[in-house]
């Protein structure tokens, strides 16, 4: 029989022995996770510089635009996702364009490949400048051929420039116009109890109008009406010159007598229409392409011989010799602080415009706007850096890209003339401010705010016991004093009278042909149009300088995540648009995300804003990254 310190001294040797064994199993699990960690990242390393681009590797055969995505004035800055959504994939629009003319004089590119099967499409004037560049080539003899299983408007807008338009006859066009239905949350903010307060100038400013109302107000729709018809006869003008035979217009009048008459076959009532050259799968497209360019050795049938787009962008690079014309760019939603592209923070961009003129020799300062507004205060904040470039005496052209309304507009103010394009949307001068209140919302819950106040201002504003009249009265004479300095920024600019700018103000939103007519806009013109006019102001000769682009270089690290999750141009397409009712059905989703992302919109609208509503119409239901993030958050909580 043992003795009771043998009995203590064999369970301690037990217990030491657990422990070891523990310890050893999670060591071992420590390694293997330490061990599949390298191996993923040096899998990813290895996936992204296989899938850098080739420049030197460029042969004769078709430039392949595989214009899966959005096009876009700044992307941006990619995003390492598992499996998650960020949204649609985003084309850099001066990169684009730079391709297009390229390709016209490059003798490798035999032809032009217009791959429109899932383009999410673009705001009028990015579409329309893209539409111009294909046309180009065209005129040049070089052919250009598009190919969808369903156009959309935009697409068929970039399609009407093609030599040869193909369309799967399982697909088909059918044309929607701009406009559609805004969504309004008055009824559901009443019976939560939120008292929304606004604060604002301007009969047409409507972007608190879905917190405040249930339709459409009749200012916001006349408004409205008259945009929209203007950069609809836009569209209907441009496509009838590109293709004179095609019966657009009168398809977009009249689609379910064109269908019926047909007896349903979509595809047969668009070549009778003539919007479609040919009908074909993907396999025949590219047999037609082979005809053109070669076929690849060793491949398919089928698989002709293509020029990867990403090579082809790092073939032509932005010039560099002659004078430098310094581009900021103010793109996205202007915001408060700091931000990496496709949003315009208003310090990173002060910082951007002050280092480059501090840093590089600039001779000129051209602004590009691309943004429907936002904070007024960051919007002043980029104004002022501009006019830190004026003040040493550089001439300051502002380039208005696809938007360029409400902040956009404060920003532009600054600059000596103004360039945009006739269905540029502009305008919307005016500003609001949005706070929400939950004191009714507590009530029905059986709570209560209540409490010691020893001034006016006491807790205010109070978003659990509501607003005083006090608060309410201050906030408005703020707004009210923000709008006056509005017209004082653009009278002083447009060399207008406070008076007359009003009368164009009150936040309505104007086409860039009709802002020319009142005096908003100097000139139609690009990007390209822009710096040779800075060029010319600062007396340097256009030919002879290049744009000096002042934005943040994106690091090693987003450089390869941006090449890891982008495709090559021969994989197979992982996601096809689908027929026109697939493309409708895509859409429900992003309407979804749209919808939490204005919750979200409301609960942190307390700044003064400038922004536009209307703005937001002209591409499909498009949603940001951090409302696609809220969706997926409430999908995972109700199951779905």
């Amino acid at each position: 029989m043992r003795s009771p310190g043998a009995a203590r001294a064999l369970v301690e040797t037990d217990d030491v022995k657990l422990v070891r064994g523990a310890w050893k199993l999670l060591v071992g699990i420590k390694d293997a996770l330490v061990l599949l960690a390298m191996l993923l990242f040096f899998g990813a390393l290895f996936a992204a510089l296989s899938a850098r681009p080739n420049p030197r590797g460029i042969k004769d055969g078709a430039l392949v635009l595989d214009l899966a995505g959005v096009i876009v004035e700044q992307p941006a800055e990619a995003q390492l996702s598992f499996g998650g959504d960020n949204g649609p994939r985003e084309i850099r629009l001066r990169d684009l364009v730079r391709a297009i003319y390229a390709a016209k004089d490059d003798k490798r590119v035999k032809a032009i490949v217009l791959d429109l099967d899932s383009f999410a499409g673009g705001y009028p004037a990015a579409v329309s400048e893209v539409a111009t560049a294909l046309g180009r080539v065209r005129a040049s003899g070089k052919p250009v051929l598009a190919y969808a299983t369903a156009y959309t408007d935009s697409g068929y807008r970039l399609a009407a420039n093609a030599s040869e338009i193909w369309m799967n006859p399982m697909g088909g066009i059918l044309f929607s116009g701009p406009g559609g239905s805004q969504l309004y949350y008055k009824g559901l903010i009443d019976k939560l109890g939120v008292n929304v307060h606004v604060y604002r100038v301007g009969k047409f400013k409507s972007f608190v109008e879905p917190y405040t109302r249930s339709d459409q107000s009749p200012e916001a729709r006349a408004a409205s009406e008259a945009l929209y018809g203007s950069l609809l006869a836009d569209w209907k003008e441009q496509i009838g010159k590109a293709r004179p035979k095609a019966q657009a217009a009168q398809f977009l009048a009249g689609p379910g007598a064109a269908v019926a008459a047909t007896q349903g076959d979509i595809a047969a009532a668009n070549i009778k229409a003539g919007l479609v050259d040919k009908l074909g799968d993907r396999t025949e497209f590219n047999k037609r392409v082979v005809a053109l360019v070669g076929q690849q050795s060793g491949k398919a049938a089928g698989s002709f011989n293509a020029i990867r787009y990403r090579d082809f962008v790092e073939a032509n690079p932005l010039p560099t010799s002659g004078d430098a014309i310094g581009v900021i760019t103010v793109a996205g939603d202007i915001v408060d602080g700091s931000a990496g592209p496709g949003k315009a923070a208003g310090d990173t961009i002060a910082k951007l415009v002050l280092d480059g003129l501090a840093k590089n020799k600039l001779k000129a300062l051209v602004v590009r706007v691309d943004s429907p507004g936002g904070s007024a205060l960051a919007s002043e904040t980029i104004r002022r850096a501009i006019l830190e470039a004026k003040a040493q005496r550089l001439p300051i052209v502002v380039s208005m890209g696809s938007v360029a309304a409400s902040g956009g507009y404060w920003v532009a103010t600054a600059g000596d003339t103004i360039f945009a394009e006739p269905n540029t949307i502009t305008g919307s001068i005016g500003i609001f401010g949005i706070i929400p209140t939950f004191e009714n919302s507590l009530k029905k819950l059986g709570i209560t705010a209540d409490g010691v106040k020893t001034a006016p201002l006491s807790g205010q504003p109070d978003v659990v016991g509501g607003t005083n009249a006090e608060v309410d009265g201050i906030l408005q004479a703020g707004i009210e004093h923000g709008y006056r300095q509005f017209l004082s920024r653009v009278a002083t600019a447009r060399k207008m009278t406070p008076a007359k700018v009003d009368s164009i103000a009150q936040g309505r939103v104007w086409d860039g042909g009709t802002a020319h007519q009142i005096g908003l806009v100097d000139r139609f013109g690009n990007l390209q149009d822009a710096i040779y006019e800075a060029a010319r102001r600062a007396k340097l000769d256009p030919a002879k300088v290049h744009a000096d682009y002042l934005e943040k270089k994106p690091s090693w690290f987003n450089r390869l995540v941006a090449d890891f999750g982008r495709k090559d141009d021969d994989e197979e397409e992982s996601a096809p648009s689908g027929d026109a009712f697939s493309r409708i059905a895509q859409q429900r989703r992003a309407i979804f995300a749209q919808a939490l992302g204005d919750v979200r919109r409301l609960a942190s609208g307390a700044a003064v804003q400038a922004r536009c509503l209307e703005c937001g119409g002209f591409v499909p239901a498009a949603a940001s990254g951090d409302d696609l993030t809220l969706m997926h958050i409430v999908l995972a909580r109700v199951g779905l």
